[in-house]
């Protein structure tokens, strides 16, 4: 029970708070900046009930995806600031930081590791909420009303 509390309770916490603590920059008030924490929250617990691998990113930033359409639909706003703030505890700045590290230090192996990990990484955040995205407005389009 205690190793479910700081593998992922804790975590999912933590990612919950920092979106909420990102609302401020993207300008979301009141509700939504709940909505967009409970987002990152998803995502985050996707990433790491996956495996936190390129393909549990995928998962997350799907989920985040058609967390964030279901929840722009119901309170009317744009889907943008929900999937980029819940978006943000997923992005591999680590990554980024470590390869420079590696590559500054001439260990050319383990640069080209981390560099390509890391761009996996964000091109399997981006697929995956591109992919969701589009998914759910094909599969549920907004009802408009006839032109006249």
């Amino acid at each position: 029970m205690e190793t479910v509390f700081w593998e992922y309770a804790l975590p999912c916490v933590c990612a919950f708070w920092a979106c909420v603590g990102f609302t401020l920059m993207f300008n979301i008030h009141g509700l939504g900046k709940l909505i967009a924490g409970v987002g990152g929250a998803l995502g985050w617990l996707v990433y790491l009930l996956g495996g936190q691998t390129i393909f549990a990113a995928f998962l997350a930033a799907a989920a985040i995806g058609v967390f964030a359409e279901v929840m722009s639909r119901v309170r009317r706003c744009p889907v943008t600031g929900y999937v980029l703030v819940a978006l943000l505890p997923l992005v591999p700045g680590g990554g980024v930081y470590y390869a420079m590290r590696h590559g500054v230090a001439g260990e050319t192996d383990a640069f080209l590791s981390t560099l390509l990990h890391t761009f996996g990484m964000a091109a399997a955040l981006a697929v995956g909420a591109m992919l969701a995205s589009s998914a759910f407005r094909a599969v549920f389009p907004r009802l408009r009303p006839p032109k006249q």
